[in-house]
């Protein structure tokens, strides 16, 4: 039978709804784990000097004993997670560590003796041989051996299962799959439902750095009864990569097939990790102050490099997928949020006050955190203490948490044990909050988070938000709702503070809610909980709906000012916190989106802009590239965005540098953001198209002579024609 897009959206959204009113799912609790964890198995982990913990050690510390920090002193966690995944990187994983270790049987074979760390073989060299030959292309044969690979992964198997105690705690037999090509990072972290019927082997980015085939064979492993997921992560070092929108990893055109992949493989993305957040940066949502939050872009292994914007974060991505859906009748972006770590010391820091490094001896001190040394690129100053990563389960159990995050009723945090819940729906009554039961109400009316909703029928949906602070860390400042919406192929969000601490009011005309305070006492990386809100919720309805536009709502929680690592870093050593880092840092928490998806009947209320296709078949004709040249070369262009109606001048310069002159002052929410007085970029004209870049990502535009007008279109509006241009005033 025969399914559209649109109605397996919305059978998709009804099964949903079915499933969240279950029995089991009111009494959903709270449960707080792991899912990115190197240890000394990790190539790269072992020659940062991290070479004797491995996972049994990692287990160990997430459930509260004490371990060994690589640097050799000890390390424990305040409080023990819930669940947990060690995701050591599979390509040659564990060889290094175990070829050395006189005990291991791989220490017998005879390609141990290449492996072997001495004076005459370093460590250093040996990683540069291994990590070269996957590079190349080359990989070493002998290491390949199903005798080695399989003994690792039996391994890590037998471990998992050794610390898996069902309504204590949760292990899962999980691995990274490390692609990296060009330094771009593709990574995913792959975790298996239980720990039986496994294969022999992992699939590695040996076998293939396309994510496509790394789909292809978790749909074997499906097939052969075994269900895993992959979680996507450091999106913001991706250069662009991570979502993209126009071509997949082969260079082939993104369809519903690729999508559908995609949602089904990937339901869950990494936002918050030691090596940055990949919610969104300031310059893609310029009207967000909170949007300059562990704000990291560059490439790994390479110094002065910088990973692209468009396509490395979540927000856009989720923006983009509501454009594609309503285009093209597909989303692959609909995406649950965990936080992790990627720690490389077999244990994480959740804590910024008992922060101890993440990459071995790189960053084991105080005075090696706050030296101001560049490792691989990474700043060692701006990197931060791991993520978390909550989920919504009966139990905490393997099967629980496993389906909690294939329906995507999860949520991350800056590493505090902040607890965060959504719900959305259609009739939530105002008094709901103050009912005994609200949670199981809550589930009956509407969808949780990760949900979707549909048929609006003129009426804009409510959502409940409930945050609940970590119980050792500072209080709550305010729950905060993100939109995202798209129109004529363009995208759009507006962040909205619903509750918020104390008896602060918005700015009446610029809206914002004023600062909560700060009491941080820097000189003594101290603070004190005066401000600030325990719990905070409150039914919050949308006052711009438009039933007919694609839209999603997430949640975040700010919490109050407290002092960052490095300030407490700063004060055992006797010192002033380095200038070129915050002395303080709002830790927070994400939700994961809930969608709203119009029926067809709605969304053709919608009146569509002109599109490109439209242009075309009243005999609009695309300027060649003389025409371009005649057009635009030292001219000064009006161009109008016919969707938000702004209108920018544009200079296009001899010199091959286009300049944004000016930008009408009624600049808000969507559009272009980056057109800002005096911006400037390179361009070109080639093969029909004006090319330039946005924040280093390159687009064309593409202009149509319409009788006397010029038209132009962007060829990431998704077959949209916004652009009137006209010749500016001199």
């Amino acid at each position: 039978m025969y399914v559209s897009t649109k109605s397996f959206i919305l059978l998709a959204s009804a099964a949903i709804v079915l499933i969240a009113s279950s029995a089991s799912a009111q009494d959903r609790h709270a449960y707080f784990g792991q899912t990115h964890q190197h240890t000394s198995w990790s190539l790269d982990a072992y020659i940062l000097g991290n070479t004797a913990t491995g996972p049994e050690e990692a287990y160990q510390y997430s459930l509260g004993q004490t371990i060994k920090h690589p640097a050799g002193y000890n390390i424990q966690i305040k409080t023990p997670l819930d669940f947990q995944g060690v995701t050591d990187h599979a390509e040659y994983v564990g060889v290094i560590r175990l070829a050395n270790d006189p005990n291991s049987p791989i220490s017998k074979l005879p390609i141990a003796q290449k492996l072997r760390v001495s004076k005459d073989n370093t460590v250093t060299q040996i990683f540069q041989w291994m990590a070269g030959s996957i590079a190349s292309g080359k990989p070493i044969k002998e290491l390949l051996d199903p005798s080695i690979i399989n003994s690792v992964w039996a391994q890590n198997i037998a471990i998992a299962e050794k610390y898996n105690k069902p309504g204590e705690f949760t292990t899962f037999c999980s691995y990274e799959w490390t692609a990296m090509p060009q330094n771009q990072n593709m990574h995913r972290n792959v975790f298996f439902e239980g720990c039986k019927n496994l294969p022999t082997a992992p699939f590695t980015a040996i076998d293939s750095d396309h994510p496509e085939d790394l789909w292809n064979w978790m749909d074997t492993q499906r097939k052969n009864g075994t269900e895993l997921l992959a979680i996507s992560h450091n999106a913001n070092l991706s250069n662009g990569l991570m979502f993209p929108i126009e071509l997949d990893s082969k260079g082939r055109p993104i369809d519903a097939a690729w999508a559908q992949e995609r949602l089904k493989n990937e339901p869950l993305t990494e936002i918050k990790q030691v090596k940055g957040a990949s919610e969104t940066n300031p310059a893609l949502s310029p009207n967000d102050e909170f949007a300059n939050f562990e704000i990291m872009n560059y490439l790994i292994g390479l110094d002065n490099s910088f990973s692209k914007m468009h396509g490395s974060y979540i927000r856009e991505a989720y923006q983009n997928g509501l454009a594609m859906q309503s285009a093209r009748g597909y989303n692959p972006y609909k995406m649950g949020i965990l936080g992790a770590s990627d720690s490389h010391n077999t244990a994480s820091s959740y804590s910024q006050s008992n922060y101890f490094g993440d990459h071995g001896f790189a960053d084991a001190t105080p005075e090696a955190r706050l030296a101001g040394n560049i490792l691989s690129g990474m700043d060692i100053l701006k990197t931060g203490t791991s993520g978390l990563g909550g989920v919504w389960a009966e139990e905490n159990t393997r099967e629980s948490i496993f389906a909690a995050m294939q329906r995507r009723e999860v949520f991350a945090t800056s590493g505090v044990r902040l607890t965060l819940r959504m719900f959305g729906g259609w009739g939530y009554d105002n008094d709901l909050l103050s009912e005994t039961g609200w949670v199981q109400k809550a589930y009956a009316g509407g969808v949780p988070m990760g949900g979707d909703l549909s048929q609006a029928d003129g009426k804009a949906p409510s959502f409940i938000v409930w945050a609940l602070k970590d119980p050792v860390d500072g209080n709550l400042d305010r729950i905060q709702i993100i939109k995202g919406w798209t129109k004529d192929g363009q995208i759009f969000d507006k962040i909205y503070d619903v509750v918020w601490s104390g008896d602060r009011k918005p700015d009446p005309v610029t809206g914002r809610l004023p600062s909560i305070g700060n009491t941080v006492d820097i000189a003594k990386a101290t603070y004190t909980n005066d401000i600030g809100s325990v719990e905070l919720k409150t039914l919050w309805t949308d006052p711009d709906f438009d039933p007919s536009q694609n839209a999603f709502y997430y949640a975040r929680v700010i919490q109050i000012p407290t002092p960052r690592w490095s300030t407490y870093d700063a004060v055992k050593l006797g010192i002033l916190p380095p200038g070129n880092a915050p002395a303080t840092v709002q830790e927070r928490a994400w939700g994961t989106p809930i969608w709203y998806t119009p029926t067809e009947a709605e969304e053709a209320k919608s009146k569509s802009g002109l599109m490109v296709a439209d242009l075309v078949k009243s005999q609009a004709t695309a300027l060649g590239d003389d025409e371009l040249k005649k057009l635009v070369f030292g001219k000064n262009l009006m161009i109008r965005n016919t969707v938000t109606g702004h209108t920018s001048n544009v200079l296009f310069g001899l010199d091959g540098k286009r300049t944004v002159t000016t930008l009408d002052s009624e600049s808000s929410q969507g559009g272009d953001p980056h057109s800002v007085s005096g911006s400037s970029a390179p361009y070109e004209i080639k093969d029909g198209h004006i090319v330039t870049t946005i924040d280093g990502t390159p687009f064309e535009l593409t202009v149509y002579r319409s009788g006397d007008k010029y038209i132009a279109a962007r060829n990431n509006e998704f077959g949209h024609a916004n652009y009137e241009l006209a010749f500016a005033a001199k």
